[in-house]
């Protein structure tokens, strides 16, 4: 069987990027797979962060891709269809993440020949923070598809109730496994210029608002002075709300910052060191962060929105508190540093990167 992923590959950075990387390693282990990549994302003008590129100290995996679809330019669709068609694949995956890729990725899955089967592997059917015009391009790109892949039953719903024509099916985010193994504590400390003797919470990621920092950071006055934050990720927008927060509840000394992009050789020394992961989100589907999580065996808190719950064992793998409630937080927080299962882990088979494949393929072939 052949294969084309038809989404972001290096050398663009971030979540999707990974995700797509790891699935097209689970793909060549068994089939024959080519992965067709953005020739342009965004425009700098619209980007929020940094740099939309891996920069030379990030060592990522340097998947080989065609490199030809510019989202900004139609005529580069018509072409990447054709590059497509040219390796004749029997299936293509589409990468699905915001509606501003909707009319370029609609146009190439509305486009494949009728013998290539298409599925989008969809991470979130309406955007975090929702402009003008996401309901139509929305609309464009799912009218488009047969056939999804959603990584929460919270963006099945959405799919199911908003476009009852597509077939849909629920895959949780399998488990990355690209960071590298666990790290002796006292080492991770080092190399991040931190006490050991400190019991560590970790925010991780980018910094955006519906990810719910502020709420992290008010927790933070109702708990023991020897539970610190990390706080490591680049900003999309100001920090300005957080800074006054830290500084109105004289937090400067634990709360720990390092506000920018974390590379992927990094990564292992922030959960080796943490003793539970915080995803205080305000609105949300899924999170690969939780999926980086228990590929260190770390346990998990996170707010009852979305799929978040669906990825976590109550209190085996971590907890679940309401969104938008301080107290609530703090109470889980401690109660999940103070649990005897703080360490006992069991990950499902459900999160295997090659049992996600083959169960992606079933649902294609599934009439």
């Amino acid at each position: 069987m052949k294969i084309a992923v038809l989404s972001t590959f290096y050398p663009y950075r971030g979540g999707i990027a990974q995700f797509n990387a790891a699935l097209y390693r689970a793909i060549e282990r068994k089939y024959e797979v080519k992965a067709f990549n953005f020739s342009l994302q965004y425009p700098k003008a619209m980007f929020p962060g940094k740099t939309q590129l891996v920069t030379a100290d990030d060592k990522v995996d340097e998947i080989p891709t065609v490199r030809v679809l510019n989202a900004m330019n139609p005529a580069t669709y018509m072409t990447t269809v054709k590059r497509i068609r040219e390796f004749e694949p029997d299936v293509l995956v589409i990468g699905y993440w915001m509606p501003y890729m909707a009319p370029a990725l609609g146009y190439v899955a509305k486009k494949m020949s009728k013998h290539c089967r298409v599925v989008s592997i969809v991470h979130n059917a309406t955007p975090h923070e929702q402009g003008k015009l996401d309901r139509t391009l929305s609309n464009y790109f799912f009218n488009r598809n047969s056939h999804c892949i959603a990584l929460s039953s919270a963006v099945n719903k959405e799919i199911k109730e908003n476009y009852p024509r597509v077939k849909s099916k629920v895959l949780l985010h399998p488990v990355y496994d690209h960071f590298g193994n666990v790290v002796d504590r006292t080492e991770a400390a080092e190399k991040l210029n931190l006490n050991p003797d400190k019991k560590y919470l970790l925010f991780f990621g980018l910094i955006r608002d519906y990810k719910g920092l502020d709420q992290l950071l008010l927790s933070m006055k109702d708990l023991e002075e020897d539970i610190h934050l990390i706080v490591a990720g680049e900003v999309y927008g100001s920090f300005e709300q957080y800074d006054e927060i830290i500084k109105s509840h004289q937090l400067e000394d634990r709360v720990h910052l390092n506000l920018e992009y974390i590379s992927d050789e990094m990564v292992k020394y922030y959960f080796s060191l943490t003793s539970v992961v915080v995803l205080p989100y305000k609105s949300g589907t899924q999170s690969g962060i939780i999926a980086i999580a228990k590929h260190f065996n770390k346990p998990v808190i996170a707010t009852d929105v979305g799929g978040l719950s669906e990825f976590i064992q109550d209190e085996t793998e971590g907890m679940i508190v309401p969104p938008n409630n301080v107290l609530e937080l703090s109470k889980g927080i401690e109660k999940m540093l103070n649990s005897v299962h703080i360490t006992t882990i069991d990950r499902p088979s459900t999160y295997n990167w090659d049992d996600f494949v083959e169960e992606m393929l079933e649902f294609m072939i599934e009439e």
